[in-house]
């Protein structure tokens, strides 16, 4: 096989079978042609490739290894190469910068602003600062996958995986009414993550609010912190797979998954 071709095949079976995002796929293409030749790269010219990133951020370059390191993974297990040429490479330290999530003030302000031509923002806006949904899981969401009378969110995260997220009576009253379509827009229409997330983005700025939408979500997950839910229960209810991600908003006191959503308020 070519390079070009087992480049092909690994995107295909992180698509297929890994379930990774077109996000994830473009990032790993990406990186892979930064190194031109990386099925037959020798550790020498992937060293040299590795010395060419300084000029990049310490997180960039700790991503881009992560994504190289999958890939001869993913090669030497499938005999496309009998080594890892990136074993000898040091990922950059990376410093763990404290979350910040939109301000209340901020917050009341983007839901109290004039409606017209907001309704479906402002149902995105409550899902992710509300719900802890990233864009991409509350573009996607659509009635047929919530349970008003126990008020569950069922939804599909990264690598497709589905969760169980409950919500309060004060974000179910938000969402309603039940359309059978779309929550966010209340239509067959669906936005495209990037679309919802660039419009959102755009009022945001508008108002001189520097946030993204993440940070809605970072609101959620520092206020059910916050509420007293455990760690384990929070990174459960966010699609977390690491405790280390959760334990950044805050070091608190056990409870059950079902407070969690009482906490968000």
């Amino acid at each position: 096989m070519t390079d070009q071709q087992i480049i092909e095949a690994f995107l295909a079976w992180a698509s297929l079978d890994r379930r990774r995002s077109p996000h994830t796929i473009r990032r790993y293409e990406g990186v892979l042609a930064s190194v031109g030749n990386a099925p037959s790269a020798t550790r020498e010219e992937i060293e040299q490739w590795w010395a060419s990133r300084l000029h990049t951020s310490a997180a960039t370059r700790a991503n881009e290894l992560a994504c190289l390191r999958t890939f001869y993974k993913w090669a030497t297990r499938f005999d496309h190469r009998d080594d890892d040429p990136t074993r000898r490479l040091d990922a950059p330290p990376i410093q763990n910068h404290v979350p910040r999530p939109i301000s209340e003030t901020n917050l009341r302000f983007l839901l109290g602003a004039p409606t017209e031509g907001m309704p479906d923002i402002r149902r995105a806006i409550y899902l992710g600062a509300y719900a802890g949904l990233r864009v991409s899981e509350a573009a996607a969401l659509h009635w047929s996958m919530a349970d008003v009378e126990t008020k569950r969110l069922y939804v599909r995260g990264k690598g497709a995986k589905e969760r169980l997220v409950p919500v309060s009576d004060f974000l179910m009253e938000q969402l309603l009414p039940d359309t059978r379509k779309n929550v966010v827009t209340g239509t067959d229409h669906v936005y495209k993550p990037g679309d919802l997330q660039a419009r959102i983005h755009r009022i945001m700025q508008s108002h001189g609010i520097n946030h993204t939408f993440h940070d809605f979500r970072k609101r959620a997950a520092t206020r059910a912190m916050a509420g007293g839910a455990s760690p384990q229960a929070v990174a459960q209810m966010f699609g977390w797979a690491s405790l280390q991600t959760v334990k950044r908003y805050a070091v608190v006191a056990d409870s059950a998954l079902d407070d969690i959503a009482s906490s968000i308020v």
